[in-house]
Order: C-alpha cells, then structure tokens, then sequence
C-alpha cells in the first residue's frame, strides 16, 4: 500500500489505470485540414486517409493507421509555438481512479471539460447500514459491535488505524441519533429491505445478521437516508474522460504545489499511466527516455 504521512495523518495515494486512449493522429488530420497541408505529413497514414477520402473510399485499415500514429511533428508545433491546443482536444483518455477521497471529488469537479461517473453513496451504503442494525443485535455495547465489523471495510484514504476509529465512532453517533430520533421500527424500515427483517431477530448473533443483511436484497437508494455520515475522507472510485486539452490543464495546475496535496497525488499518477505521446504536446517538462 502506498501510503504518505501529511500533517501527522497517514494517507493511502491513489491507483489510476489507463483504460482507454483514441490516439494523436485524428488530432494531426484535424489541424491538416484547417491549413489542407496533408502531403507535408511525415505520417503516411494522414497522406492515405487523405488520399482514400478524396477517392470516396475509406476503409478500416486506414482508420486503424491514423490511431495508431506515435508522433506528429506538426502537434509538436502548434502545442508549444503557436500554442495552438484546440486541435488537442480531438483525442481523448479514459482513466479508472480506484481509492481516492470525496474531498478529492469536490476539487475534481472544478475542471469543466470531463466525463465522470463516480462511486455512488446512494446505492453502495449498504454494507455500513447494515453494520449498524446488526450491531443493534449484540451482547456488547453496540458501538464495540460496530467497530469490529466496519474496521475491516477499505473505506477511509487515511491509514492511521487510531485515527480511523474516531471517524467509524463519529459515523455511528450519528446513526444512534437518526436511530433514537425515528425509533426502532421505523429506522429499519428506511435501513432494510422488507424481505431482509426476517433477519433481525436475537435469535442470531450479530455477525451472522450482518452475513445475512449482505447476503439478502438490498434497499434501494439506502443512501438517500443516511448520505449525511458521508465526510470527504471517504474513498471513491470513478472512471474520468478528458481531452489532452483538458488534460493538460489539468496537469498544469494539480500536478502542482499550489495544488490540495491528495489531487496532486492523483494527478502524479494520472501522468504516471499517460502515454508518452501525449504527454508531448501537454507536458513541458517531459522528457522522452
């Protein structure tokens, strides 16, 4: 696990992986045809998708060849001479984010120009719900119960386990209060699907009407109830699409010291997993090994 110590708090960093890159080379063919200079290409794929689609024939195989273009000594020009970048916003990068923090979400969503389809509270509480009522079913204090169960979930970005138990002790101070504020009966009903209450019984001990409350059908939208214990320590995974464009303005000012320490972190990595093709025309400090 890589872990990072911030101002006496223990922080796990982030895992990106690259899940998808459309290539440089419909970028290169967009910026030819605003100066119609398709023949100056180095790239022989620009010259023949340009020749196939003067003949009104295009087939796969060129397409495949434009994507899979490296360089594009014209891109190089117009990123860094001109500062030219709209024609960067043609290519595209799709990022999977597993494990950073909703504080780091807020910050995220600063940046205009995305695609994000993140980890939804409302639909994957359940499991630290369900915590909760079974705790309500042990032979101990219900908050020791709670502690035991909800200290094995990869929840938080930060490590400290000390520092952790105060968060899942906040967390289920707040559902007491939700809980003595409704009552039993009708905590339950908001918490558990009607076909789970068969499960909430002293008849079990706790740790198998949690087994049982995971196992049965869960209710829906749980987090619409409960999303008032989420705190931005909570880890989220998404999936992010930028444009190298985008991208690049992303990279100037989170991978950064101005920037929050955790988006710098994710960003570093984000850079770690971007091609080097990209990271031409995007990065002034990249060095081609």
């Amino acid at each position: 696990m890589n872990t990072e110590n911030i101002y006496g708090i223990e922080y796990t960093k982030p895992k990106v992986y690259l899940l998808q890159d459309t290539g440089i080379g419909v970028s290169e063919f967009a910026a030819r045809t605003c100066y119609d200079s398709f023949d100056a290409s180095e790239n022989q794929a620009v010259k023949n998708l340009n020749n196939f689609v003067e003949s009104d024939f295009v087939e796969a195989d060129e397409i495949n060849d434009l994507n899979n273009i490296q360089d594009s000594e014209l891109l190089g020009t117009l990123a860094w001479t001109h500062f030219h970048h709209s024609i960067l916003e043609h290519a595209n990068l799709s990022f999977l984010i597993k494990g950073t923090s909703r504080g780091v979400l807020q910050e995220h969503a600063r940046h205009r120009i995305q695609a994000i389809s993140v980890r939804s509270t409302r639909y994957t509480m359940s499991e630290i719900i369900n915590a909760f009522v079974a705790s309500k079913f042990a032979d101990k204090k219900g908050i020791v119960a709670f502690f035991e169960i909800v200290k094995t979930f990869d929840m938080f970005v930060t490590s400290n386990e000390d520092y952790n138990r105060t968060e899942i002790d906040g967390i289920y101070e707040k559902l007491s209060y939700q809980f003595n504020v409704l009552g039993k009966d009708e905590f339950f009903k908001i918490a558990v699907a009607k076909s789970s209450h068969q499960f909430l019984t002293f008849d079990n001990d706790y740790l198998t009407i949690f087994d049982n409350l995971q196992s049965g059908k869960k209710k829906r939208n749980v987090g619409d109830a409960f999303k008032h214990i989420v705190s931005d320590n909570w880890k989220v995974d998404m999936v992010v699409t930028m444009n190298i464009r985008a991208l690049k303005n992303y990279f100037d000012l989170r991978d950064s010291g101005a920037a929050f320490f955790q988006i710098r972190w994710l960003a570093q990595e984000m850079k770690k997993v971007t091609p080097s093709k990209y990271l031409k025309l995007i990065d002034k400090n990249f060095k081609d090994i």
